[in-house]
């Protein structure tokens, strides 16, 4: 089962999965460049001799050592964070070795707003502040790609989430099987 389905409930839904925006992957593909035509270039340049494989096996040591530091730890923390709207919560899990997470159901997200530099407009990125009921503080997400659209998400799935408690409490209460009702009051579109 692929990885955000195994967390959800019977009746919940993925509405959008996201990772942190591509342009976080740009230092550590420009690192790899770097540290790649950097060893080939100390390789070319040891002189020949009964040392010359050794100083070569060095320069690639320090390099795939390099490598694993500046990029592929990097790479691994994008592709293991995850921000995941669903149709009755929101939920953030990072970590590559150890691992954090939180979720958020939607019931208790009380406001939702994103924040974005010149340049984060340019690249259509953001961060988005979630305030929730409770003493944990808002929650911060950095960014995000499409943040501006994610919040407006995140506001009409709240909007949607306390409509549905709604219907469902109050057709528990009446016992009705013909929810909503046909006089047009309750209405659930969408915009």
């Amino acid at each position: 089962m692929p990885y955000p389905d195994k967390l959800l409930a019977d009746d919940e839904e993925v509405v959008r999965h996201l990772h942190p925006h591509w342009l976080t992957l740009v230092r550590p593909v420009l690192l790899f460049l770097l540290v790649v035509g950097s060893a080939s270039f100390g390789a070319a340049l040891v002189p020949p001799g009964r040392q010359q494989g050794i100083y070569r096996l060095v320069i690639v040591g320090l390099a795939v050592l390099l490598l694993l530091f500046l990029v592929v730890v990097p790479l691994l923390r994008w592709r293991t964070t995850h921000y995941v709207v669903t149709t009755h919560r929101l939920l953030f899990r990072a970590g590559i070795l150890a691992r954090r997470g939180r979720d958020l159901g939607l019931s208790r997200i009380t406001d939702v707003s994103y924040t974005q530099t010149l340049w984060e407009r340019v690249v259509n990125s953001g961060t988005l502040t979630i305030e929730t009921a409770g003493d944990g503080g808002p929650t911060v997400l950095h960014q995000i790609p499409d943040s501006d659209r994610v919040q407006q998400l995140l506001n009409v799935m709240v909007e949607e989430d306390a409509e549905r408690r709604a219907r469902e409490s109050a057709g528990y209460i009446r016992g009705d099987e013909d929810w909503p009702p046909r006089d047009g009051w309750g209405s659930t579109e969408v915009l």
